[in-house]
């Protein structure tokens, strides 16, 4: 079981490296979703990215934070299976497989496929998972033989109450910062040239 710790370290990159990334990529008319890279060894920030579909529109967060990751000097990029892979969102099934192929043995999330859909009213990760894969919600493998994929929120299920309700709040705070970019990012996305905006 993941500690207290742990799971504050993770909501700790998310609101000081990604959130601030994200702002501004919202601002430029990107999605909010965002990514990261730590070491298992410390948890320290190897790379720390945000959606750049303006760019290009594989550029979500995770593939967006993959291309910085792999742009690092050899001799400065860590290998993949020394490294955790932080996600806010729950990847999509381009970035699950990016994932896969780039060798890291797993992946921990913020929100959900369905507060994608539901909250943040970007509703492709599960149309396409239904259209292409026949998948309903919830339906890939989170636990096979390339990776384990985690839910932030199922991490802080299994804390002691004291410690569940901290994480909690955070999450809260967060839940709330991400609705106002999911705001700015809807009422600004027209004429962005991103297809599935």
């Amino acid at each position: 079981m993941k500690d207290a710790s742990f799971v504050h370290r993770l909501l700790d990159v998310i609101e000081r490296e990604i959130v601030p990334l994200t702002v501004e990529g919202v601002r430029a008319g990107n999605k909010l979703f965002g990514a990261a890279i730590l070491r298992k060894s410390d948890f320290s920030v190897v790379v720390a990215e945000t959606n750049n579909e303006i760019e290009n529109p594989l550029w979500h967060g995770e593939v967006h934070a993959l291309k910085r990751f792999y742009e690092l000097p050899r001799d400065a990029r860590p290998d993949t299976k020394d490294c955790l892979f932080l996600s806010t969102h729950e990847p999509c099934s381009l970035c699950l497989s990016a994932i896969t192929w780039a060798g890291f043995d797993n992946f921990y999330y913020l929100f959900s496929h369905m507060d994608s859909r539901d909250s943040f009213a970007i509703p492709h990760d599960l149309k396409i998972l239904k259209e292409v894969f026949t998948l309903e919600p919830g339906g890939y493998n989170s636990s096979n033989a390339f990776w384990d994929g985690r839910a932030i929120r199922e991490l802080a299920s299994a804390l002691p109450e004291a410690q569940r309700q901290a994480v909690e709040g955070r999450v809260a705070t967060l839940s709330a910062t991400y609705e106002a970019l999911s705001r700015a990012y809807q009422e600004g996305k027209a004429g962005n040239d991103i297809p599935l905006g």
